[in-house]
């Protein structure tokens, strides 16, 4: 039986390239989410604690001074905590986005698989004729020979 050769297998090859790259890629931009949902539960953590201060500061006798600081402080973590949501919402987007794309490359090279498929069939199939056509002239050659 002849060797299958797919005429596109080049194109097959570079659609399951594309769709690793974009699982590479959500890979990366999960990561990337990970990483800023950590930062915002440390800065939560940090203004958790910054606000204890203040609490316990504002129970003792301090100057008017430490609290102020105390307070900026706390308004700043506050400014962070905002800018920090805004990166974890840009970090989902990026992710959702990823993941569209990786859905896009998956389909496209199922195509091309399914198609690569269809064309081994059809090879198959032509080359399972040729064979039984070969024993068909096998065999009647056969049966003429001794009737002769």
């Amino acid at each position: 039986m002849a060797r299958y050769h797919y005429p596109y297998q080049k194109i097959v090859d570079l659609k399951k390239s594309e769709k690793t790259q974009a699982e590479w890629m959500l890979s990366t931009a999960l990561g990337k989410l990970q990483s800023e949902e950590q930062k915002l539960d440390q800065l939560l953590l940090d203004r958790a604690a910054w606000q204890e201060k203040l609490h316990n500061a504002s129970m003792q006798i301090v100057t008017l001074s430490e609290l102020t600081l105390l307070q900026s402080y706390l308004d700043h973590i506050d400014e962070c905590i905002a800018k920090k949501y805004n990166d974890v919402h840009t970090a989902k987007s990026e992710v959702e986005l990823e993941q569209s794309r990786l859905s896009v490359k998956m389909k496209d090279e199922k195509v091309w698989l399914k198609a690569k498929e269809q064309a081994f069939h059809r090879f198959s199939h032509t080359m399972q004729l040729k064979e039984q056509n070969e024993l068909d002239e096998m065999a009647t050659a056969r049966y003429m020979i001794p009737a002769q």
